[in-house]
Formats: C-alpha cells, sequence, structure tokens
C-alpha cells in the first residue's frame, strides 16, 4: 500500500480532515483534488466538485470527496484543464519548466515547425520532459534546405544560421527547388507532424505558387497550416491586410485548414481590418483560426527579412529604439553591427505602448476577440557569452540561471491573461480565459492529432492535464527587464496523472510529457 500524500495550504489540514470525514467513493484512485470550483468550458461546468484520477486519466468527478494515494486541498481555488500553446518556439527543458510553472501542460513548435521531424521526436524523447510536446514540419527549414544544400538539421541554430543568407528569404524558388521543398516538407507530415509551419515573414520572397502548393499540400494530408504571414506593415502595398488576405484566400481555394499566427503582432495597428477579414471568411465557411498574444512587444532575429529594405523604418513604424537586446534597448550602432554580423541575434521588437490606452485598445481588441485562442509565441532563453556573444541556453539548472533573458512572454502569457484580463480589468470571464487556454486550441488541431480530443477539457474519461490555481494571487512576474521570473499562484499543475508543480515549486524529476503527434506512415 502506498503512503498517502495531501497537499494542503495553510491552515488547509482542517479543512482537509473535515472533507475526509464526509462520504467518500470506495475507488482506489492515484490523486485526487478535493474542494475546487472546477471549470470545464466545454460542458459548461462551474461548481465546487472534486476530481479522481487514474492512470492518467480522470475517472471521476464528484460532489463528495474522494480518497488517494495523494491528495489535494483546493478550497478556494479553480481546478481547470491544463493550458495548451500552439506556439512556442523555446523546447528545451528550460523552456518547458517555465512554461508549466503558469500552467502550460502541452507545447507545441507549430509556427516554424522543424525538419527532419522524425529526428526531432527522438531527440526529444530522450529528454524526460515535464510537459507534452509537438512540432510541424517546417517549410522554411526545407527552403534553407534547397537553396544552400545543407542539412535540414532540426535546431534554432540551424534557421539562426541561415539568417545570414538572402536567397532563401527573397528569391522564388525553381521548379527543382519548388520540388525539394515540398518532397522535404511532405517526408515530414509522413513522419507524424502536426502540420506545416509557414514562416513566411522570414521568406516573404516566395512565389505565389509556393504558398498555394502548401495549401493544397495542406488540405491533401487533412492537416492545417500554421503562418507568420507575409509582410507586417500599416503602409499598402505589402501591408499586413494583404498578407492575411492571401492566407484567407489560400484556404478558401484549397479548402485547408489554415491558422494565422499572433493576429496581434502581424497586423500592428491596423488590427479592426484584419480581424474584419477573419470574420468574413469564417461567416463563408472558410477553415481559418486565430491566436494572439498579450503584448505589444515580439521577438524575432534582427536580420529577420522584414527589417530589411530602403523603406522598413517607415512600414514598420520603428527606429533602433524599439529594439532590446537583453535589458536594454539598442542604438542605431548596434542595431547596424548585428544586423550585418549577427543577424541570428533574437532580440524583442517594441511595437505597441501598453502604457497607452489607445495601443492598449488595439492588442485587446484581438485578445477578447471570442475566436482567437492565446498562444504565446515563447522564444529561446538566452544569455551573453564571455565575448559577448548570444547563446541559447540548453541546461537543465532550476531555477533558471540569472544570466538567462528572454521575452516576458515566454514566461507570463497565460498568467497575465489571468491576472489582467480577467482579475484586475475584467473584460474576459474565467471561463472565457480558461476556454481561450485550453479548450479553443484543442479543438483546433483535434480533427487531425486526435490525441487532443482527449485534452483541453475537465471531464470523465479525459487525460489528467490539470491545473490548480489562486484566482486573487496568480500574476505573471515576468518584465521586458527581468523576464527571467516565473509566475505565481498556480499551486498544482498534473500532466497525465504525474504532479509536475507541488505547492507552487517544481518538482524537478517530473517527466510526464507524452509526444503530441500524428501516425507515422507505413
Amino acid at each position: 500500500m502506498k503512503p498517502k500524500r495531501h497537499i494542503t495550504r495553510g491552515l488547509g489540514l482542517l479543512t482537509c480532515f473535515a472533507a475526509l470525514a464526509m462520504p467518500a467513493l470506495a475507488d482506489d484512485y492515484d490523486l485526487v483534488i478535493n474542494n475546487g470550483r472546477v471549470i470545464d468550458p466545454e460542458s459548461g461546468l462551474d461548481a465546487v466538485r472534486n476530481v479522481g484520477v487514474r492512470d492518467g486519466t480522470i475517472v471521476s468527478i464528484s460532489e463528495f470527496a474522494l480518497e488517494g494515494d495523494t491528495t489535494i486541498d483546493a478550497k478556494g481555488m479553480i481546478v481547470s484543464p491544463g493550458f495548451i500553446d500552439l506556439h512556442a518556439h523555446g523546447q528545451n527543458i528550460g523552456d518547458y519548466r517555465m512554461q508549466v510553472m503558469q500552467g502550460v501542460t502541452t507545447s507545441l513548435e507549430l509556427e516554424s515547425g522543424v525538419l527532419p521531424i522524425g529526428e526531432w521526436y527522438e531527440g526529444q524523447a530522450k529528454k524526460r520532459l515535464p510537459i507534452n510536446y509537438g512540432a510541424a514540419a517546417g517549410w522554411t527549414y526545407g527552403r534553407i534546405a534547397a537553396f544552400s544544400g545543407k542539412g535540414p538539421e532540426p535546431t534554432a541554430k540551424y534557421f539562426q544560421d541561415a539568417q545570414a543568407e538572402n536567397d532563401w528569404k527573397m528569391e522564388i524558388a525553381d521548379p527543382l527547388k519548388l520540388g525539394e521543398i515540398l518532397l522535404s516538407v511532405e517526408e515530414g507530415l509522413k513522419e507524424g507532424a502536426i502540420g506545416i509551419g509557414i514562416n513566411a515573414g522570414y521568406a516573404p520572397g516566395y512565389g505565389q505558387k509556393e504558398y498555394f502548393s502548401l495549401a493544397k499540400l495542406a488540405a491533401k494530408h487533412g492537416v492545417a497550416t500554421y503562418t507568420h504571414v507575409r509582410y507586417a506593415s500599416n503602409i499598402e502595398p505589402r501591408g499586413s491586410f494583404e498578407a492575411i488576405k492571401e492566407l484567407i484566400a489560400n484556404s478558401a481555394l484549397t479548402g485547408a485548414h489554415m491558422h494565422l499566427c499572433h493576429i496581434n503582432s502581424t497586423s500592428l495597428s491596423d488590427i479592426a481590418s484584419t480581424i474584419e477579414l477573419v470574420e468574413l471568411g469564417k461567416k463563408n465557411g472558410i477553415k481559418v483560426t486565430v491566436e494572439a498574444y498579450p503584448y505589444g512587444a515580439a521577438n524575432t532575429v534582427v536580420g529577420a527579412a522584414m527589417f530589411s529594405g530602403d523603406d522598413w523604418r517607415e512600414r514598420m513604424s520603428s527606429t533602433a529604439n524599439n529594439f532590446q537586446l537583453g535589458k536594454e534597448r539598442m542604438t542605431e550602432e548596434q542595431l547596424k553591427d548585428y544586423q550585418t554580423n549577427k543577424p541570428g541575434t533574437f532580440i524583442t521588437w517594441h511595437f505597441l505602448d501598453e502604457e497607452k490606452p489607445e495601443d492598449l485598445a488595439l492588442l485587446d481588441m484581438s485578445i477578447t476577440h471570442p475566436e482567437v485562442m492565446i498562444a504565446s509565441d515563447s522564444v529561446f532563453w538566452s544569455y551573453f557569452d564571455e565575448e559577448g556573444g548570444v547563446q541559447t541556453y540548453e541546461g537543465d539548472e532550476w531555477p533558471l540561471p540569472e544570466k538567462c533573458f528572454s521575452h516576458p512572454r515566454s514566461a507570463g502569457t497565460f498568467a497575465k491573461i489571468l491576472r489582467s484580463y480577467v482579475r484586475e480589468r475584467g473584460i474576459l470571464s474565467m471561463t472565457e480565459a480558461i476556454r481561450k487556454m485550453s479548450l479553443l486550441p484543442a479543438q483546433t488541431i483535434e480533427g487531425f492529432v486526435p490525441q487532443m480530443r482527449r485534452k483541453g477539457r475537465l471531464q470523465v474519461g479525459m487525460d489528467a492535464d490539470l491545473v490548480v490555481f489562486d484566482p486573487e494571487v496568480v500574476a505573471d512576474k515576468a518584465t521586458f527587464e527581468n523576464a527571467n521570473q516565473p509566475a505565481v499562484g498556480f499551486q498544482t499543475v498534473i500532466v497525465n496523472g504525474v504532479v509536475t508543480v507541488r505547492e507552487g515549486k517544481l518538482v524537478l524529476d517530473a517527466a510526464g510529457g507524452q509526444p503530441i503527434r500524428r501516425a507515422i506512415a507505413e
């Protein structure tokens, strides 16, 4: 008989003993969560209930207290499905740990994707990861390989190193190269990729026929594309409106499900027009889905194609001061140096000022729209080496070393929604916020990723990916000056039945993460 564990909060022992004195079902549970406000966005359940877990599955939701090997007292707290992040670039164990500290139980690299897919999944499986993981077949990886003759390799470094070359970014692929690109992407799909990642903003010189061919390929395999659209500009031509219209047109013509990444940053200040495009598309039955993150700044490589050309500053409404490296804004001299000599360096780029009511209103327009799900676009944790170069942190030290920096969205996206949009400003209900962070992303890909039909819900028979948090305490702590601060207020996070955050602290040896992957072709 395994010893029973009781996780309580403050004077919660008295509550726990009182609960155990109530009638309890006789079933033998691995883990139970008693006395919490259980919210399931699909069924509409919002009531104090007790949840029983066995073998990684929710097997009971009861009005009566339950007993199990581990008992969690959630009185005064909310119990929800684990959050699902469809847009996360950081895929090292430190990245996942920062994510799980804010309730994320599934983290997927879909916008950029990687290649080769099989090799990437094999590498991840060796890491004993704390949360669920998966990736799309990366079009940019196929494009880099076709133009360079090297690779592809399933690493961020492969993508960063390619920033020094412009041919794959700006040239139309001839028929031979296009054939190579499509073949490599399709091979990724056959190896179980969760759709096609199309980082078009990093290679905007592609031809119309290439994007159309990718949409047809997605339709052929019954999967989605995930696009960072070709342009981000308030000025026409080559504006955000045009780029999003291109995505919707390809979806309409091919029948492909096409997912629009970070509509907030892609649209800049033109969000009203681009949201209207999405609304009209969906009204006409076009398979378009949308995501956003709650920050007025993006993170990208300093040598990205959108920061090139004679008029990029006007088009992006930017100077060097909009760029941040580490804790400091860049000077014009620094920006020129990094773009010339270190174009693969990740920087933060500020495009809206959340302190200005008019800019915050633009951001809120994307976050609060009922069709828009929350996705972090979390990026790698980096540090300066002894020579001043920027390196990606791939270690397993926890807490992360103080030298590490990133965008605050890598540590705070989901907590910020609960703090700012639900508790402080009241512009999202708790149930709606949870829907945007769990059910909606699960529904987005469950049609071709069957595993996701068991996620994003808190119901009997669903996977035990669960979050217990205090609605009065939950908050993001990460800032642009110091992003290396985990979120607070998350008492317990459970991944496939494995307690991964206990009493607000990371369980270092928890390894409940499982691959999220389509079937591998025979």
